[in-house]
């Protein structure tokens, strides 16, 4: 039986921007990715994500709701990861593990090497956002 991962990541968006980090090591190294980790025993998904972000980017952050659960299969583990609309409590960050992070239009996430369930969510963020920025329109034209 494989052995099973569970993960939590957070996508902070930021004046229509989503902010993505790539890796500097390990398996993926140089692949971008939503920033967060490992969920420890007894730990709540949220408390992770805020954990995550301030071991790695020494960033406070607020979990909105969650957005999405992908499970991936990795030949040697299942990865389970809950992504979070989170935001930045303030405009201050630092990459610890990351060696690079940008906030990028959602329509450009795709021109970006990202992680396999990283991708999954890029896939569905898209569109997503886009519904989102139309009804807003919308509601303004009434």
């Amino acid at each position: 039986m494989l052995k099973e991962i569970s993960v939590v990541a957070a996508i902070l968006i930021k004046e229509g921007k989503v902010f993505i980090t790539q890796r500097g090591k390990g398996n993926g190294k140089g692949f971008f990715e939503f920033p967060g980790g490992k969920v420890e025993p007894f730990e709540k998904e949220e408390e992770a994500l805020k954990r995550e972000i301030k071991e790695e980017l020494d960033a406070e952050i607020e979990v909105h709701r969650l957005f999405m659960r992908v499970k991936y299969d990795y030949p040697s583990f299942l990865l389970h990861m809950a992504c979070y609309f989170c935001s930045f409590l303030d405009s201050h960050y630092s990459l610890k593990e990351a060696i690079d992070a940008r906030f990028v239009f959602p329509n450009d996430l795709l021109s970006y090497s990202f992680l396999p369930p990283d991708l999954v969510v890029v896939e569905q963020l898209i569109p997503y956002l886009a519904s989102q920025d139309n009804e807003k329109k919308t509601h303004l034209e009434k």
